[in-house]
């Protein structure tokens, strides 16, 4: 064998070596984690009612409840990681966190950096009222005022759907629309979950309920990019978490509705 190709082979038994120590280190995510006994899970504490601090200074809200959930049927330890919208992902990239719990919408560009598991939760826009009034179709609009934020997608969608004379009162920002709904000033709200479910939880008073659906856009767990055998085993907790009711149980509890039919 000439010195040249024995050089050949060695460099290719190299590199074969190392793409198999690669594959085994992208793939080490599940292992670490039953190993420790802890999975690390990044949640938001700033953004209600998906996760926030309660009074007692300790994370809660919709995707708390959903980390907790994972970590119970994993049967481990969880250590909540704060985040916000912009550190979330590089979160996951260094391994601050094993999965990334935070109203993350899946995208291609998103797509391109890490994976995502199932969908766990709807995000929405929705028309919201007190539990005392019958709506049951945006036909139920007609002559009642309904507030919205300028420029919102709500505020695009009601547009497009709402009869003509219904009474669509645009406030500039979300906080004057809130308003203008606990005040009496209109007698529905079209909003985001998120805000909704901060306004309810913070006035109970209103009675206030989900009614109509304008826009759907659910949300996934994110997972670090090849980890794919952490995000099988959680697609497996949460198919098994639909089945039971418990993804269900779990959005009404926070949303005020229940999860429904979430994409795969």
């Amino acid at each position: 064998m000439t010195p040249t190709k024995r050089q050949f082979i060695a460099a290719a038994l190299a590199a074969a070596s190392l793409s198999s120590l690669g594959s085994a280190h992208a793939q080490s995510a599940l292992d670490d984690v039953m190993k420790a006994k802890l999975i690390k899970i990044a949640v938001p504490t700033d953004f209600p009612p998906y996760g926030f601090v309660g009074t007692d200074l300790q994370p809660q809200g919709l995707d708390v409840d959903m980390a907790n959930y994972i970590a119970a049927k994993l049967a481990v330890k969880i250590e909540l990681v704060p985040v916000t919208s912009a550190n979330r992902i590089p979160y996951l990239q260094t391994k601050k966190a094993d999965l990334v719990i935070s109203t993350l919408g899946k995208n291609p560009e998103r797509s391109k950096v890490i994976d995502f598991t199932a969908a766990y939760s709807p995000f929405f826009q929705a028309v919201f009222a007190p539990k005392t009034m019958a709506i049951k179709g945006f036909e139920d609009l007609a002559g009642k005022s309904v507030g919205v934020t300028r420029g919102a997608i709500e505020d695009q969608e009601l547009t497009k759907i709402a009869p003509t004379n219904a009474d669509i009162k645009r406030f500039e920002d979300n906080n004057a629309t809130v308003s203008a709904f606990i005040s009496g000033q209109v007698q529905l709200i079209a909003t985001g979950a998120s805000v909704a479910g901060n306004m309810m939880a913070r006035n109970p008073q209103l009675g206030a309920e989900y009614k109509l659906l304008l826009k759907d856009s659910p949300n996934f767990i994110g997972v670090a990019k090849g980890e794919d055998a952490l995000r099988l085993k959680v697609n497996d907790i949460i198919a098994a978490a639909k089945t039971s009711g418990d993804i269900d149980t779990i959005a009404k509890k926070w949303l005020g509705r229940p999860a429904g039919q979430l994409p795969e």
